[in-house]
């Protein structure tokens, strides 16, 4: 029916017809497929969660006299260093190796990624391998987003396609990266926003690949490559959503266009540090079939419900519920209720779907090709040969 370049000509003009994923699905329980096809030409997804594997590349710029960084901290979070001289990585679950006091311990990666782009100073603490061309061995200064060269996002692994319901069958609270998890079944949490989800919308991964311009982090971004641990090969139901955690996707872009608001360090009781981040991704209407595919609904997605009191790499489950049993609040495990809650923040993520709908709409983000897909034919493979020591 169309292509990105028809598309990408309509948005110039202004003249492009965007929806959101929850109004198409809306639109399409009123019309029908067939007539939204013709009517539509972008629909706008997004998603606000914790996003734990995404860290910030960052180049200092040279000192004088020059410095071989080897261990740097950016208030307090170490960071990884072993690239060129002034080049570093933070990471967003790296925690503070300063323990004195409560918040401090609290803080992380991703709160200086926030700080970063909020405009804040962070202060730098460096130690470099002195040489004959870096004669420096220490250095200490005040850094701010707009006093360093390079400043921008690259996450290894970032919206998920699909994710697991945490619950605890033990007898003792459990502090797990989905937050905290009151002992014989005393709560459920969930981390996908489900049906207004990206991934879950295009589920072979069909409209978007490497190279695909999104929303990220309240500025342009891009995908990059496949995630890690993506895993295409998940079981999946009749409509091919994953049943399970599936494809991932590594994305990129410059931080120093970002919002803190859409970037936002946060703290999980005696587990660590994390990063929630705001994800916007466009589907394109090429055809019929893209806008079939988001129709699914809340009740035609599901998550496994996963046991974490049983401490190995596959634990066991309790089933499959729907995302419509999740938002309900409660679901059913072994007879009895038990209260939910998510991760995902279901207000942001729509508000993401709404502004990369009016940034489409006002001629401001065209859509891209990508130059190359996703790969659907990956495998996971776990580390199962343990040695002794």
């Amino acid at each position: 029916m169309r292509t990105i370049a028809e598309i990408n000509e309509k948005i110039n003009r202004k003249r492009a017809v965007v929806l959101t994923v929850e109004e198409l699905k809306a639109k399409i329980a009123e019309v029908g497929v067939n007539k939204v096809a013709k009517e539509v030409d972008v629909i706008t997804t997004g998603t606000f969660e914790p996003m734990e594997s995404s860290g910030a590349i960052i180049n200092l710029g040279h000192t004088d006299p020059p410095i071989k960084i080897r261990r740097c901290w950016l208030d307090g979070v170490p960071t990884y260093t072993g690239f060129g001289a002034v080049d570093l990585y933070l990471g967003a679950s790296c925690a503070v190796e300063d323990t004195e006091g409560e918040e401090i311990r609290e803080r992380g990666g991703g709160h200086v990624i926030e700080d970063l782009i909020a405009g804040k100073p962070i202060q730098v603490r460096a130690q470099g391998q002195v040489t004959d061309c870096y004669p420096r061995a220490t250095f200490e200064t005040t850094i701010t987003r707009d006093t360093i060269n390079q400043f921008y996002l690259f996450n290894p692994r970032n919206v998920y396609q699909n994710f697991i319901v945490g619950v605890n069958g033990g007898d003792r609270p459990l502090f797990t990266y989905l937050g905290s998890l009151q002992p014989r079944l005393g709560n459920a949490v969930y981390s996908n926003p489900g049906a207004i989800s990206p991934l879950l919308n295009d589920p072979d991964l069909q409209l978007v690949g490497i190279g695909t311009r999104i929303f990220l982090g309240g500025g342009i971004g891009y995908i990059a490559w496949e995630g890690t641990q993506h895993f295409p090969l998940q079981k999946r139901l009749p409509n091919r959503t994953p049943i399970g955690p599936a494809a991932t996707l590594a994305l990129i872009g410059d931080a120093k266009q970002m919002d803190a608001h859409w970037v936002r360090g946060c703290y999980f009781k005696h587990y660590g540090p994390s990063l929630m981040l705001g994800v916007g991704i466009p589907l394109p209407v090429l055809n019929e079939e893209v806008v079939a595919r988001c129709a699914v609904e809340d009740k035609d997605l599901v998550a496994p419900v996963v046991d974490f009191s049983i401490p190995r790499r596959v634990r066991p489950t309790f089933g499959l519920v729907s995302y419509a049993q999740l938002k309900s609040g409660r679901i059913t495990i072994d007879g009895r209720k038990v209260r939910v809650a998510p991760l995902a923040s279901m207000f942001f993520s729509r508000q993401i779907s709404q502004e990369l709908k009016q940034w489409i709409a006002a001629g401001k983000f065209t859509l891209t090709e990508p130059v190359a897909a996703i790969p659907m034919e990956r495998s996971f493979l776990p580390q199962d040969r343990w040695t002794e020591f």
